[in-house]
Order: C-alpha cells, then structure tokens, then sequence
C-alpha cells in the first residue's frame, strides 16, 4: 500500500512540473511573440513615415528620382518581408537608401531648413531609437526562450510539444560597413 501511494505522488508530482513546464514554455513563447509585434510596429511606423519624408525631397530636388526610387523600392521590400531574417535585410537596404536621401537632403539646403521636412526627420530619428529597443527586446526575449527550451530537465519534452528555436533578429551581412553613398 505504501508503494502505491509514493508512486503516486511521483506521477502527481510529474504530471504537476509538466503541466508548469508547459506553461512557462508557453508564456516565454507569448513573450516572443509579442516583442516581435513590437519590431513588426516599429517598423511600420517606419515604412510609414518614409513616403512623407520622400514626397518632402522630391519636391525640393525633382532630379534624384534613382535615389527615391530606391526608397520607394526598399520600403516596399520591407513591407513584403516575412520573418526576422527577410525584415532584418529589407531593413538593412532601407537604411542604406534612407542614408544616401539624407545625402541628397544635404546637397539642397532649402530642404533641411523646410520645418516639415525636419519635423519628419526627427519623428524618423524617434523612430529609429524605438525600433533599436524593440530589436533589443526581442532578441533578449529569444534568448530567454531558446535557453529554457535548450535546458535540462525541459529539453526533454520542449520538442515533444512543438517548441523549437526562435530566430534571432540579426543584421545583413556587411550591415557593419558604412554604406558608400556616389551620384
């Protein structure tokens, strides 16, 4: 009788720290989730705020339409990207298509004295800052998550029940180097 009722509080205590295994596996993973929502958000209201800032330089400076249309194409990039690994490269060639306007911007000075054209750069600027954090956030989010699910005792039954690995959200390769920007 004894034996019966301590391999029952085994199997109670078992079924106990599974059913907590799972939930901390599904609240890590909720977490994930909506960091990345906070990427996906910071990056629209980055895609957003673009076609502002180039009808504001377009007006100014008619004759950079490979620059516009570089951003234009590069907005539109992102907006189709799917996933940490495709967002991060739209990202990246946003970001070098967004520098080489401001290069234009500084070559007709009446664009950067225009107060919506800098009421528009600083709220781009915001907006670079806020996506900075929520990359930041998601990454640490994805760390805590992959190191739960790679750890032990959870790594025995993380796959079982469908928790796999979280990409991270990682720069293009050769974010590092300055873009060269030429006319």
């Amino acid at each position: 009788m004894k034996g019966l009722i301590i391999a029952g509080l085994v199997v109670a205590l078992l079924v106990v720290m599974g059913i907590s295994g799972y939930n901390s596996l599904v609240a890590l993973n909720e977490n994930v989730t909506g960091k990345w929502s906070q990427v996906e958000n910071q990056l629209q209201r980055r895609a957003d705020l673009v076609p502002n800032l180039v009808a504001t330089v377009q007006g100014a400076a008619a004759q950079e339409r490979a620059v516009i249309q570089s951003v234009a194409d590069a907005r539109a990039k992102l907006a189709g990207a799917q996933g940490p690994a495709a967002k991060a490269e739209a990202n990246d060639q946003l970001s070098g298509a967004l520098s080489r306007l401001l290069v234009v911007v500084e070559n007709y000075p009446t664009i950067k004295t225009d107060q919506n054209f800098r009421a528009l750069q600083d709220e781009l600027a915001g907006t670079e800052n806020r996506l900075a954090v929520a990359r930041k956030d998601y990454n640490d989010a994805v760390q805590v998550f992959n190191t739960k699910i790679q750890s032990f005792p959870t790594v025995i039954y993380a796959r079982m029940l469908g928790f796999g690995p979280k990409e991270y959200f990682r720069a293009a390769e050769g974010a590092q180097q300055v873009p060269q920007v030429k006319f």
